[in-house]
């Protein structure tokens, strides 16, 4: 058992010090706990509580998530969680496709690929972002930063995501008609990939990017100011490749972050496991 299930009374028998004594040390512990608290939330402005206490285990520091919560609650530390409006048009007659993710199992890396877009307001105009997840391992496959809302923007997202892996199973997107696009899904096919898509009026069957896409806006695009479209393209750009695949770590990984589950699973297939 551990020593915050008894009694603060019956501990400083047991160790012969003063409750003085304890809380004194007890103060001195929070206090590098709220240290290292702050210093993970400057970095990581949308982390909650859990993934502060997942980073704080991998600092060293073995603190449980009510001390975290409580101490982010003392600090003015917890954050809320903005929505975002997602531009995609459905309007139109092209084909669309069902989903066929709903009851799959996602068992393995490059199964299913989910693909989405969003805009971001730079000083003079707006540009848009396509994004492509690996629903297994949660890294980020492919992105496009573009002027335009088109067809374009999505298939060079995809062919950036094609020419550095392995064509996944499915593919997985709303019913935005720039996924609809016969060019788009005639690329897919020739690549021999399933194309799915989310029923119409069901955003949360797209929501795992949908939340890569919050996460890039809460922790990188809302807190700066890009002066050009060549300096969002290199920000956003870094923030996708050298910080969310390598630094956020997520609960269904084993609180790893996607470069590291990555290389975890490189790791058991080489040993055969």
């Amino acid at each position: 058992m551990l020593a915050h299930e008894y009694p603060v009374e019956m501990l400083c028998g047991l160790l012969a010090c003063s409750r003085s004594s304890y809380y004194y040390k007890q103060a001195s512990e929070d206090a590098c706990v709220r240290d290292a608290i702050e210093q993970i939330a400057v970095q990581f402005s949308r982390y909650g509580y859990r993934r502060i206490t997942a980073q704080l285990c991998r600092r060293g520091l073995q603190v449980n998530h009510k001390r975290v919560l409580r101490i982010m609650h003392e600090e003015s530390l917890l954050v809320a969680v903005k929505r975002y409006v997602h531009p995609a048009s459905k309007r139109h007659d092209l084909p669309r496709y069902p989903n066929l993710v709903r009851n799959v199992t996602i068992e393995y890396a490059d199964q299913v690929w989910a693909s989405d877009f969003t805009y971001i307001g730079l000083r003079q105009e707006w540009v848009y972002l396509a994004v492509i997840l690996d629903l297994f391992t949660r890294a980020i496959r492919g992105w496009h930063l573009g002027r335009d809302l088109t067809e374009h923007l999505v298939t060079t997202a995809l062919e950036n995501a094609l020419a550095s892996h392995a064509a996944p199973t499915i593919h997985h997107s709303d019913q935005g008609v720039q996924y609809c696009a016969i060019g788009y899904v005639t690329r897919l096919q020739q690549a021999g990939v399933a194309v799915s898509m989310s029923a119409a009026g069901r955003p949360t069957e797209n929501a795992f990017v949908e939340r890569v896409i919050r996460t890039l806006k809460d922790e990188e695009v809302s807190l700066n100011e890009y002066a050009d479209f060549a300096d969002a393209q290199q920000r956003i750009g870094q923030f996708l490749d050298d910080v969310y695949n390598t630094k956020p770590v997520h609960s269904a990984l084993g609180y790893r972050t996607p470069a590291e589950y990555e290389a975890h699973l490189r790791s058991r297939q080489t040993d055969g496991s």
